[in-house]
């Protein structure tokens, strides 16, 4: 557990160090507030000290954006060219400098998870929502410092949260919890809503891996199928129990911790992975990245475990790793060969999210283009009821 220390008026304070990207704490901080300017706030982040903020809040977001700006404006030389695989660890590159400079920037959380600046906001049920209540004992309940934009960031997702997001396949909301994957890309719900459940299935027992804010189970659980959803993250369980029972869904979906699977087997079995083999960086981003496909590759490989001899697997996966040249579709079907298993279907549908139109993204032209499918997967021995293609 890391300390951070500054001084304010001769004196020595002390805060626990918080960060949700297990970014390091500074080795020095200084006391800021209104008085800084932007050059020398950047002057100062990047030179890796940490500026304590003491001045209003409102003046703290525009030091952050002035600070962000002035990182905007030096020109970089990336390797990328027209290479699409370079010009993404480019960008991720980019973006993991920027997160470190701006992380630079920070405040400190009362005991009762307040914030003690003017024009502040009440603070605490976000940081309650996000961190976990004070208990009320002023030892175990430690002042902590956490970076402005991690701040900031804690406030958005409360709202996310409290607003909920409207998922047209459920025609209601689903309520993500704070580091936990929002289900803002409507088309893979979709492609879960339409698909036919394998034929003779009548109420198919489901498993759904990776449940996250449990939206897919809820929409198998609404067609009648009966769900165990499972995931690695606690906040997840948490937030998906909770909406469960905000859907009335509760004696439909058993929602449980695992890494990955359940025990028994399922007639069906949907897997959403994180779509790109790359580092993730946050808890938040191990629903984007999944390092040397990992969780993909595990999901193949035990599905013969855990299917019925009927039973079928939906494998709901963007194509965008394909396009940035991390992945190719012939590694992909072999992966699913070697796992005893053959593409009964797929269906396919393109993006509909505000980045795939946002010509400013330098991956703009692959993001445009993207595929997303749903692979529906069956053992090699089932016999192919497909209908003769014309």
């Amino acid at each position: 557990m890391s300390t951070i220390g500054w001084t304010d008026h001769g004196f020595s304070l002390p805060a626990r160090w918080h960060s949700e990207n297990a970014a390091p704490a500074p080795e020095r901080v200084v006391a800021v507030d209104d008085r800084i300017t932007a050059k020398a706030a950047y002057g100062l982040a990047k030179a890796g000290t940490g500026l304590l903020w003491q001045g209003d809040f409102h003046n703290a977001r525009q030091l952050v954006r002035a600070v962000d700006r002035r990182w905007q404006r030096v020109p970089r030389t990336g390797r990328a060219g027209s290479d699409p695989a370079a010009l993404f660890y480019d960008h991720r590159a980019a973006r993991a400098e920027r997160a470190e400079l701006l992380g630079r920037l920070l405040v400190v959380l009362e005991r009762d998870r307040s914030l003690r600046l003017r024009r502040a906001p009440d603070v605490r049920p976000a940081c309650e929502h996000a961190y976990g209540a004070a208990t009320g004992d002023p030892v175990a309940d430690e002042r902590i410092c956490v970076s402005l934009p991690e701040l900031f960031g804690v406030l958005s997702a409360y709202q996310w949260h409290r607003r909920g997001v409207e998922v047209p396949a459920l025609g209601a909301r689903i309520h993500p919890d704070y580091g936990v994957f929002s289900p803002v890309r409507g088309e893979y719900i979709d492609l879960v809503a339409r698909a036919p459940f394998p034929a003779g299935a009548g109420q198919p027992l489901a498993f759904d891996l990776g449940t996250g804010t449990g939206v897919l189970a809820a929409v198998l659980a609404r067609r009648g199928a009966r769900v165990v959803a499972t995931d690695i993250n606690p906040r997840a369980v948490i937030c998906a129990r909770a909406n469960m029972r905000r859907l009335g869904l509760g004696d439909r979906v058993r929602i449980t911790e695992a890494d990955l699977w359940p025990s028994g087997r399922a007639d069906l079995i949907v897997c959403n992975p994180p779509w790109l083999p790359a580092e993730p960086t946050s808890a938040l981003e191990l629903g984007i990245y999944d390092r040397g496909s990992d969780v993909l590759h595990r999901f193949l490989d035990g599905l013969p475990a855990h299917l019925t001899e009927t039973g079928e697997a939906w494998l709901v996966l963007s194509d965008l790793a394909e396009r940035l040249g991390l992945r190719t579709r012939d590694e992909l079907l072999a992966r699913i060969a070697a796992a005893g298993l053959r593409v009964a279907d797929r269906y396919d549908t393109t993006p509909r999210h505000p980045r795939a139109a946002d010509t400013t993204d330098p991956l703009h032209e692959v993001r445009r283009s993207e595929v997303t499918s749903l692979w529906r997967l069956v053992r090699n021995s089932r016999p192919d009821t497909r209908p003769p293609q014309s």
